[in-house]
């Protein structure tokens, strides 16, 4: 990993010294490296589930069920092997018979526009994938989650998804290629601060508003009514300080029936959905123990200091996306006639890759972290023991992995694993 960081800079900072076979070499290597790095972990999590319960899960776990939270994971796993596995191949594919860059000059005779050929070539690759991705997908939720028991999902439900899903990717691909396009076209260097802005300006958005535009378009959103546990948690919200006012519950029901929430907004717009299958396996006591424990992310400055780093993050993405664009050797290692947009962002996609998995690994390492925080502060404002039971309960509802590898966690995992939370909650 450390290897293909410092190849990756390497690479940036000599870019117009290497051949464009040289480029192509190293795509394929960063591919190879992705797929067999990623495949070796998911390969050590898979073996390093126990036979014995976890004590904290005795009470909660016979043996048939953990044995079915086992062989839930290894379907899961199985399916995500054979699904990436398509995927490298695909990959592998494009860079060795140039395949990029054959899709890149037709996309170039297919108009003059350079916005239609952008958006042309990305809705190819788009299609592509949708197409193919289809069969996981269904197979997923109709023989996986069918199996053990979470899919309440029809197959009129399954399609209308796919075909909003369709129809919200292409909008966003149109909208951000144009945009982008008219950015570049506007400005001859320097570009990239504004592509940051504008990138910057739509996350911001999109979080302030996701509960009011996203969410309606696949679930139904209706306000908690009046009792018990809207009282509870507007008592628990002006104890701590915290207004809350727009709180829902989605009908999460009509898909799995796993249990779920999530939060989201800004300012005036923060927003708490519930699912519905939440409050109906949840106490009052653990729901709102559960909010305590996002409003501890909030107290923390928790939320705001995230969006800091991934705004940053964007920052250096643009600065050295727009060092890409300015070799065409690079353009030649993929095949293609000439630099443009939707080339650019093929290989920049390869060159980042190291530098994106090591920024997400600290990014995990920090909200492993701000997890901890959380706890604590629900711990402290609220009930600590509430909170342990309602993680519980979560976790074998959805029949989580309770003995994640090590390193797999140290790579992927955003959260802690559930006994080290546990532990931590426990604490005197």
């Amino acid at each position: 990993m450390k290897i293909s960081f410092i190849l990756t800079i390497f690479v940036f900072l000599n870019l117009c010294v290497l051949s464009s076979e040289i480029i192509l070499n190293l795509f394929i290597v960063l591919a190879i490296f992705n797929f067999l790095f990623t495949t070796v972990l998911e390969y050590l999590n898979d073996k390093n589930w126990k036979d014995n319960i976890p004590d904290e899960f005795k009470d909660f776990y016979d043996a048939e069920n953990y044995l079915k939270a086992k062989y839930y994971k290894i379907s899961r796993g199985k399916l995500s092997s054979v699904s990436s596995s398509v995927s490298f191949v695909f990959t592998i594919s494009m860079l060795y018979f140039f395949g990029f860059g054959f899709l890149s000059d037709l996309a170039t005779s297919f108009s003059d526009s350079v916005i239609l050929q952008s958006s042309f070539f990305f809705m190819i690759l788009y299609l592509f994938n949708f197409v193919i991705g289809i069969p996981f997908s269904y197979y997923s939720t109709f023989v996986i989650e069918e199996k053990f028991g979470f899919n309440k999902t029809n197959l009129k439900t399954f399609i209308s998804d796919k075909i909003k899903g369709l129809f919200i990717s292409s909008a966003l691909i149109l909208g951000l290629t144009s945009l982008a396009i008219f950015i570049i076209e506007s400005f001859s260097s320097g570009y990239w601060l504004w592509l940051w802005l504008g990138l910057s300006l739509l996350m911001i958005f999109l979080n302030m508003f996701y509960a009011d535009l996203i969410v309606p378009i696949f679930n139904k959103l209706t306000p908690l009514e009046d009792g018990e546990l809207r009282k509870k948690i507007e008592a628990y919200s002006n104890k701590v300080g915290y207004s809350l006012k727009n709180i829902f519950v989605i009908d999460g029901s009509k898909r799995s029936s796993k249990a779920n929430a999530f939060f989201s907004g800004l300012g005036p717009r923060k927003t708490i959905a519930l699912y519905d299958t939440l409050i109906k396996k949840h106490s009052d006591e653990e729901l709102v123990s559960v909010l305590a424990h996002e409003v501890g992310h909030f107290k923390k400055k928790h939320i705001l200091l995230s969006m800091i780093i991934t705004i940053s993050q964007l920052g250096v993405m643009c600065f050295l996306f727009e060092i890409c664009m300015s070799f065409e050797m690079i353009a030649n290692s993929l095949g293609a006639s000439a630099m443009n947009f939707h080339i650019g962002i093929i290989a920049f996609s390869f060159l980042y890759s190291p530098i994106g998995l090591i920024i997400g690994i600290l990014m995990n390492i920090l909200s492993r972290k701000n997890e901890f925080e959380a706890d604590e502060y629900a711990k402290l404002t609220y009930d600590g023991n509430a909170l342990s039971l309602a993680l519980k309960k979560l976790s074998v509802d959805s029949l989580s992995n309770l003995y994640p590898h090590p390193l797999y966690v140290f790579v992927h995992y955003s959260h802690p694993p559930l006994i080290k939370r546990l532990n931590a909650l426990n604490k005197k």
